[in-house]
């Protein structure tokens, strides 16, 4: 699922404006997983100044893991599982589109147990469309509806999709102080 992204804010008059109505740059639509689409959507890496203009945060490629007193809004399309199990699916292909999709965050990803990993951020996570599982540390599953929200603070997990439908999920995740 593409997102339209409209970002406002106030012209030289004070008055708020549409700046920016469209996808991210930073979107992108997976070729060698069919189904997944990556829109990190916008970024600060400090306490935002709203005195100090809007300048577009996706440019560029560096990384979208947010750093402490930072946020990254992003949202995440995660196709059924089933299409990592397809004929032709290449996990290396695969792993290089992640690494453009998600750099910062792909380096927290366990090679040795796919899908998990460990941020050093609070996260919030709305589920917005379809139906996806939140596995923990211990095993444990959570499975997650459309509009069903978590709060989740710097813990080892991965994101499942067992059913037949991609699952869309927008995360603000805020950079925290961690072990």
């Amino acid at each position: 699922m593409q997102i339209r992204r409209i970002v406002t804010a106030k012209n030289d008059a004070g008055k708020s404006v549409v700046i920016s109505d469209g996808h991210s740059p930073r979107e992108l639509v997976f070729e060698h997983t069919k189904g997944f689409v990556s829109s990190p959507l916008w970024m600060v890496e400090e306490t935002p100044d709203l005195t100090k203009g809007h300048a577009e945060t996706m440019d560029g490629d560096g990384s979208i893991l947010a750093p402490e007193g930072g946020a990254v809004f992003l949202v995440v399309t995660f196709p059924p599982d089933s299409v990592m199990f397809e004929p032709g699916w290449d996990p290396e292909k695969a792993g290089m589109e992640h690494m453009k999709g998600a750099p910062g965050i792909v380096e927290t990803f366990e090679m040795d147990n796919p899908g998990m990993h460990t941020t050093p951020t609070l996260d919030f996570a709305t589920v917005v469309k379809g139906e996806v599982v939140l596995e923990l540390d211990d095993g444990k599953t959570v499975t997650l509806k459309q509009g069903d929200a978590v709060v989740q603070h710097g813990v080892r997990h991965a994101w499942r999709n067992p059913g037949t439908e991609p699952a869309t999920v927008s995360f603000v995740m805020l950079g925290a102080k961690s072990a």
